[in-house]
């Protein structure tokens, strides 16, 4: 378990959740691939599994610019360095 956390607690298991969903849609896309499907129903599938990527990416990092201009605050340091930081952080993910 990481030092600080990011996201809720209880947003974990959402999370969780949500990547058994796109390791299931990866098996099923290369099921797709295997029986030889339709180009477009296989992009419609990779479509939707990189918006669920994307959509738990964001939780993330959601709340991890929270965090960081939370630390910030609490040490009265410069939000100005924590939202570089995670701006860095979400180009990265992008």
């Amino acid at each position: 378990m990481a030092d600080k956390e990011y996201i809720e607690p209880e947003d974990y298991s959402e999370l969780i959740t949500r990547m058994k969903k796109v390791e299931g849609q990866a098996r099923g896309i290369q099921k797709m691939l295997e029986d030889q499907r339709s180009c477009e129903d296989i992009l419609i599938q990779l479509a939707a599994m990189r918006a669920a990527i994307n959509k738990v990416g964001m939780k993330l990092i959601g709340g991890y610019m929270g965090m960081c201009i939370e630390d910030e605050l609490k040490k009265e340091g410069n939000t100005k360095d924590a939202v570089e930081r995670t701006i860095n952080t979400f180009l990265k993910f992008y």
